[in-house]
């Protein structure tokens, strides 16, 4: 991908702040806006939260997307700058992230699926903790877990919901997934564990009409499930761009020397 091909082929999306349209504003008046269906890349203009629903939006897609920080964090974003998009954008990294598939089944029996490129987590409703059974591979491993929650990550997400939750961050070429407990009771010292990408994994909730549970993907919910089963899914994935040595393998790396 050249500038050239680029010309006229960028489509920007910005989040809802003042900063971030502004920014798309003076950008579209300098380089134009196209369709995400006629674009060679995408500019997401905001923070880590827009960008994660962009790159939803490209998921299973070929148009690559490239955040520029208009926001706070901006984990998955590269530095705000206007001059010569297109050369920036023809220069970038490209990464493939893959997602986590969502299978949950409610109360009702109701199935419902979701995709999630940072984790999927399991959250208890009310003021009873959640307990939970834990199979991986068709092997139950954990019986019981009684606990606020549980999530399971992305390699991209390990850096997010799971390192709050004290998981370990997981650089991308590891394949594997961190399982994480979110305040766990019993047992009282189990931190989690770290699974392989290929694992199957199934959630059963437990005592479920006294301690109704949640399942997240991402920033979809389903209440009161019953049972969650959850796989990577690598038929699927979406192309994310970073500015040469930014790319997000380099800062998963460096987030773990933070301090």
């Amino acid at each position: 991908m050249t500038p050239a091909d680029l010309a006229g082929r960028i489509a920007f999306t910005a989040g809802p702040t003042e900063m971030a349209r502004a920014s798309a504003a003076r950008l579209v008046a300098r380089y134009g806006d196209c369709s995400t269906d006629d674009a060679r890349a995408v500019v997401a203009l905001g923070g880590d939260g827009l960008m994660l629903a962009t790159m939803h939006d490209m998921l299973g897609r070929e148009i690559p997307v490239y955040g520029m920080n208009c926001g706070s964090v901006g984990f998955l974003m590269n530095p705000y700058h206007e001059d010569e998009l297109p050369a920036r954008l023809a220069r970038a990294q490209e990464v493939v992230l893959h997602p986590l598939r969502m299978h949950a089944i409610t109360g009702t029996g109701a199935v419902e699926e979701a995709l999630a490129l940072n984790e999927v987590s399991l959250l208890r409703q009310l003021g009873q903790t959640a307990k939970i059974r834990i199979t991986i591979d068709g092997q139950v491993r954990l019986s019981e877990l009684i606990c606020d929650g549980i999530l399971i990550s992305t390699p991209a997400g390990s850096t997010a919901y799971n390192l709050s939750a004290h998981g370990p961050i997981v650089p991308l070429s590891a394949n594997l997934l961190p399982l994480t407990p979110i305040s766990a009771f019993r047992p009282r010292r189990w931190r989690g564990a770290l699974l392989p990408a290929s694992a199957d994994v199934l959630f059963e909730v437990l005592e479920a009409e006294k301690r109704p549970v949640a399942a997240v993907a991402d920033s979809e919910e389903v209440r009161d499930v019953r049972s969650v089963a959850v796989t990577e899914d690598r038929s699927v994935g979406v192309r994310v761009l970073f500015d040469p040595g930014q790319g997000l393998s380099e800062r998963i790396i460096a987030e773990q020397f933070t301090v």
